[in-house]
């Protein structure tokens, strides 16, 4: 009699997009902790759900600017470790009210996870006017650690419209952005820029380049923004 294959035993395949849910939907759940209970902004996927929503509603006709910011809390690790998880906590907590106070009305904060929180800017406010208000805002960070020591955060920010028209597309230049930053020697705030593709045709099967034709076709998205998605779904999975 065959034996069943337990689920360890399953044979490996591609991750997907209902997988990339599932995985955000488990992330949320763990990310409910004393941090959000105190500061109740709107967390994990609903970032990227709210954008999606307003994406769709605005047209790009519409006048209006909407620019997504990820704020990453320059080397928070040494935090917990030098201090405890309470001051981690408190850090984080004072993080996100100073965050809160110094963004505009018409902009929304979210903890994205861990150390890391979104900002969606949707309103009158220029590209280059965003831009520079997160600038002062990184230029006023006033969180310490109890030894007095100052803090910094870095930023990465994205412009609907001009960087990207879909929320993946938007979230992974704002995402890009931020990792020249923090590459760049953090504290600092980066924009997303025209990228410059290397054709990789040559890493896939016919088959596959077959099916991802006619999956570009059906959902009326161009091959390249349909593979950028994949691979930033592989990148985060092994959290890379």
């Amino acid at each position: 009699m065959a034996k069943k294959k337990t689920e360890a035993e399953a044979p490996a395949r591609p991750i997907t997009v209902e997988d990339h849910k599932e995985l955000n939907r488990r992330n949320t759940e763990k990310k409910r902790t004393t941090v959000n209970d105190v500061l109740k902004f709107p967390v994990g996927d609903q970032f990227e759900n709210d954008l999606t929503e307003l994406l769709a509603e605005a047209a790009e006709e519409s006048g209006e600017t909407i620019a997504i910011a990820l704020v990453d809390f320059d080397n928070f690790l040494h935090i917990n470790t030098d201090f405890g998880i309470d001051e981690g906590d408190r850090v984080l907590i004072d993080t996100g009210r100073y965050l809160k106070k110094h963004a505009p009305k018409e902009a929304t904060v979210y903890r994205i996870g861990g150390d890391e929180f979104g900002i969606i800017f949707k309103g009158s406010m220029e590209r280059e006017e965003i831009f520079l208000l997160l600038n002062d805002l990184r230029n006023g960070f006033d969180v310490k650690t109890p030894d007095g020591a100052a803090q910094s955060i870095t930023i990465g920010m994205a412009t609907a419209f001009v960087d990207a028209s879909r929320c993946a597309e938007l979230v992974r230049k704002a995402d890009g952005a931020l990792f020249r930053a923090k590459r760049g020697g953090r504290n600092r705030v980066v924009m997303a820029r025209e990228e410059k593709l290397i054709p990789k045709t040559s890493h896939y099967t016919q088959d596959q380049l077959q099916r991802l034709t006619a999956l570009s076709k059906e959902e009326g998205i161009g091959e390249a923004i349909l593979l950028r998605e994949a691979l930033d779904m592989l990148l985060k999975k092994y959290d890379a």
